[in-house]
C-alpha cells in the first residue's frame, strides 16, 4: 500500500468526549497569533478539519487539535481546535486534551506533582495546572478566558415553539442558553433528539436575530453553539446543562436539518457562559 502522508495524532477520551490531538505532520502556520492561525486554516486548509473529522477517520463526535509553536512568548505551546463546523476559540475539553497529550508524550517537560503551563489558544492565554502521577495525568484544571454575558432575557421567534427567552453570554464561543423546563423539555438521555432539535433551532433563530460580536476582539463574532439548562435536578446539583452543537446548515425550508448533536462533555466553556449570565442576572 503506498501512504500519501502520514499525519501522527493521539486520540484522547475527556470526561465523555473524544479528542484527537496533532503532534505532528504539519509545518507551521502562518500568522502572528493563534488567532490568526486559526483564520488561515479556516479559511486556506479546511482540508486538514475533514481529513481529521470526516469519516473513516472520524466521526460526529469527535473534536480535533492541532499543536503548534506559540505566538506569546509567554506561552508554553499553542493550539488550534477544529470541531465539525466551526473553529472554537477556546474549549475546555481540548484545552485538557492538548495538555494531557503535551504532557504524556514528553513534548513539554513534566514536574510532580503538578505541572504549571500556559496555553495559547486563539481565544488567549489560559493558565493550566497538571496532576501527575507515574507520568500519567490524572487531573487538569485551567483558568478560562473572561466570560460576560451580552443579552439578557431577550425573546426570540422558535417555529414549533413560539417565543423563547434567552440569554446570550461569551465563554470563549457565543452561546445562546434557553430554559429547557419553559420548553417542556427533560434533560435525560431519553429526550436527547428533542434537545439537540430545540437547541439547534434556538441557536439558529438568536443567531439570525442577535449578531455578536467581542468587544475586545472583533475577530470573534456570531453564536454558534447553545446551551439548554434544567433546575429539575432533585438534591444532586443546583442545575443541569446540555449542549448542543452544530452538525451542519439548518435551512428553515428543510426541516431535516432542525438538528443538531449533544456534547459529550460538562462543556466548560458553556457553564462559563451559563455562570456568566447567572451573575449577570444576580442569581450568582
Amino acid at each position: 500500500m503506498k501512504v500519501n502522508r502520514v499525519i501522527p495524532a493521539v486520540d484522547t477520551h475527556v470526561l465523555g468526549e473524544p479528542g484527537r490531538v496533532i503532534i505532528g505532520g504539519v509545518l507551521d502556520v502562518p500568522g502572528d497569533t493563534m488567532l490568526e492561525k486559526m483564520r488561515y486554516l479556516e479559511e486556506h486548509a479546511d482540508h486538514l478539519r475533514k481529513l481529521m473529522l470526516r469519516e473513516p477517520r472520524g466521526y460526529p463526535a469527535a473534536n480535533c487539535n492541532l499543536i503548534l509553536p506559540p505566538c506569546d512568548p509567554r506561552a508554553d505551546a499553542g493550539f488550534v481546535i477544529m470541531e465539525q463546523t466551526e473553529y472554537p476559540g477556546m474549549s475546555g475539553t481540548n484545552t485538557i486534551a492538548v495538555t494531557t497529550v503535551l504532557l504524556e508524550t514528553g513534548m513539554l517537560p513534566v514536574e510532580t506533582p503538578i505541572t504549571k503551563l500556559t496555553l495559547e489558544s486563539p481565544a488567549g492565554l489560559i493558565q493550566v495546572n497538571a496532576k501527575v502521577s507515574d507520568g500519567r495525568v490524572t487531573e487538569v484544571t485551567f483558568e478560562n478566558v473572561p466570560a460576560f454575558a451580552m443579552h439578557i432575557d431577550e425573546v426570540v421567534e422558535v417555529p414549533d415553539f413560539g417565543e423563547v427567552v434567552i440569554d446570550i453570554a461569551y465563554g470563549g464561543m457565543f452561546f445562546v442558553i434557553a430554559d429547557a423546563d419553559a420548553l417542556g423539555l427533560r434533560l435525560v438521555p431519553e429526550e436527547a433528539a428533542k434537545i439537540a432539535r430545540a437547541g439547534e433551532m434556538i441557536k439558529t433563530a438568536a443567531r439570525e436575530k442577535f449578531p455578536v460580536v467581542h468587544p475586545e476582539n472583533p475577530e470573534i463574532e456570531s453564536i454558534t453553539i447553545a446551551v439548554l439548562s434544567s433546575s429539575n435536578t432533585g438534591q444532586e446539583a443546583d442545575m443541569r446543562n446540555s449542549v448542543v452543537v452544530s452538525t451542519g446548515t439548518l435551512d428553515w425550508q428543510k426541516p431535516e436539518t432542525w438538528t443538531g448533536a449533544l456534547d459529550r462533555s460538562p462543556c466548560g466553556t458553556g457553564t462559563c457562559a451559563k455562570m456568566a449570565a447567572l451573575y449577570a442576572k444576580g442569581e450568582l
